[in-house]
C-alpha cells in the first residue's frame, strides 16, 4: 500500500511546489520587470505621498470634485459586530449590494440619486453609471458622459469656465483597450488631481 501512496504524495508535493510557489514567484518577478507600476498596485503619488490607486475608487463628496459611481461596499458596525454599515470603496469588502430590479430599497435609492443629480444639471439626462453601483463596489472609472454631466456643478464650485473643465474631461478619456475591449472611461482620481492643478 505504501508503494502506491508514495508516488501520489511525491506528485502532490512536486505540483504544490511548482504551481503554489515557483509559478507565482516567477510571474510576480516577471510582472515586476515588465510592468513595475502595475505590479505595485498602480499607486498614484502627489507631493511624494501615495494618495490612492488607479485601480480602486475613492469617495469624493465635495461639489468641487468629480464624483465616482456609488459604492455598495460595507464594513462591520463598530457598535455591533453582527451588523454592517456602509463603507464606500472598502477594498477589504469588495462586492455589490445583491439588490435586484424588484428591490424597493434599490429603486428608492436610485430615484433619490436621480432627483439630486437633476438639480445639479437639469438640462441633461442622468448617465446610468452615476446612479448604479459596480459589481465590485470599487470601480475607479466613470463614463465620459458621467464626467461631462458633472461639468456645470464643478465649474460653478471652482469658478472656472465650463469649457476649461470640459477640456480636462476630454483630455482624460481613456479609449477601449487595443481599440476593442471595454468602454471609454475616465479615471476619477486622475481627473480630480488634474482639476486641482488647473485650479491653482
Amino acid at each position: 500500500m505504501i508503494r502506491e501512496i508514495r508516488p501520489a504524495i511525491l506528485i502532490l508535493l512536486l505540483l504544490t511546489a511548482i504551481t503554489g510557489l515557483a509559478y507565482p514567484l516567477a510571474m510576480t518577478a516577471i510582472a515586476g520587470v515588465i510592468f513595475p507600476k502595475q505590479a505595485q498596485g498602480s499607486l498614484i503619488e502627489k507631493d511624494g505621498k501615495i494618495i490612492g490607486s488607479a485601480l480602486i475608487g475613492q469617495e469624493f463628496k465635495d461639489d468641487k470634485y468629480f464624483h465616482g459611481r456609488p459604492s455598495a461596499t460595507s464594513a462591520p458596525d463598530p457598535a455591533d459586530s453582527t451588523k454592517t454599515v456602509s463603507s464606500p470603496y472598502n477594498a477589504a469588502s469588495s462586492g455589490g449590494s445583491n439588490l435586484g430590479p424588484t428591490s424597493k430599497a434599490l429603486a428608492d435609492r436610485i430615484k433619490d440619486d436621480v432627483e439630486k443629480l437633476m438639480t445639479e444639471n437639469p438640462s441633461a439626462p442622468v448617465p446610468v453609471d452615476l446612479v448604479t453601483t459596480s459589481g465590485s463596489g470599487l470601480d475607479p472609472n466613470i463614463s465620459p458622459e458621467g464626467a461631462l454631466f458633472q461639468v456645470p456643478r464643478i465649474a460653478k464650485a471652482r469658478n472656472l469656465p465650463e469649457a476649461r473643465v470640459r477640456q480636462l474631461v476630454t483630455e482624460h478619456i481613456q479609449g477601449r483597450m487595443a481599440g476593442l475591449l471595454g468602454e471609454p472611461r475616465v479615471n476619477v482620481l486622475a481627473l480630480n488631481l488634474a482639476l486641482d492643478e488647473a485650479s491653482k
